[in-house]
């Protein structure tokens, strides 16, 4: 599961990402709302954690602005306010309220069940022996190995995972990479594929179905 926390206080930073760690979470920290939001406009996050009042503003605002536009992921708001009134506010854009100072068991038992929430609509996983294609995190690992594949390589794996042996046709492949622009015949595919059966190793899974297309086998 990965976390995102924002915290522009460098020690109280540093415990909850050794806490999170310690506890089996991956993290990711920033110091700000901006920086937050190029984390969350590249990665997908199971929960996020702000603290309150930052340099860029109140995250309270922050986060409102972006669950107008739909944003869902679980949110825990870290502060020093203790009203009855903040709190309030911070329930009605955010999912858990934590008031400083806090245990760090707490927080990693409420960062926990915040995760598992949000889990129930994940993206699904796709896997094929021991290739896996996680959707929601856009991520593809073999034998457990994490692999950097290019847009257009995750979208042709994915079509092929998601076919279940069967061969897809290059048109097909094609369409869901590029567009209908790129003709059937070119070679754009036979390029990707080399590097789609490097990336994914040995043994080798990903074969030709001469005219036809190409299968996970």
């Amino acid at each position: 599961m990965r976390v995102l926390i924002t915290e522009d206080d460098d020690i109280l930073r540093l415990a909850l990402d050794a806490s999170l760690r310690g506890a089996g979470f991956a993290v990711d920290t920033v110091i700000d709302l901006p920086e937050a939001d190029e984390a969350l406009s590249v990665n997908d996050y199971d929960c996020a954690v702000f603290d309150r009042m930052l340099p860029a503003g109140d995250s309270l605002r922050y986060v409102a602005g972006r669950r107008r536009t739909g944003w869902d992921v679980p949110v825990l708001f870290l502060t020093a306010r203790d009203a009855v009134s903040d709190r309030i506010d911070g329930l009605a854009w955010g999912d858990d309220y934590l008031v400083k100072p806090f245990a760090a068991a707490e927080l990693v038992a409420r960062v926990g069940s915040l995760c598992r929430r949000g889990d129930t609509g994940r993206a699904p996983v796709l896997r094929h022996g021991d290739i896996e294609l996680d959707v929601g995190r856009h991520e593809v690992r073999r034998a457990g190995r994490l692999l950097a594949l290019t847009v257009k390589e995750f979208k042709v794996l994915e079509r092929l995972l998601a076919a279940g042996g069967e061969p897809v046709r290059r048109a097909e492949l094609i369409a869901v990479a590029w567009d209908e622009l790129v003709p059937p015949t070119s070679n754009v595919l036979d390029v990707l594929i080399a590097q789609l059966r490097r990336k994914l190793g040995t043994p080798p899974v990903l074969h030709t179905v001469r005219g036809v297309g190409h299968l996970l086998r």
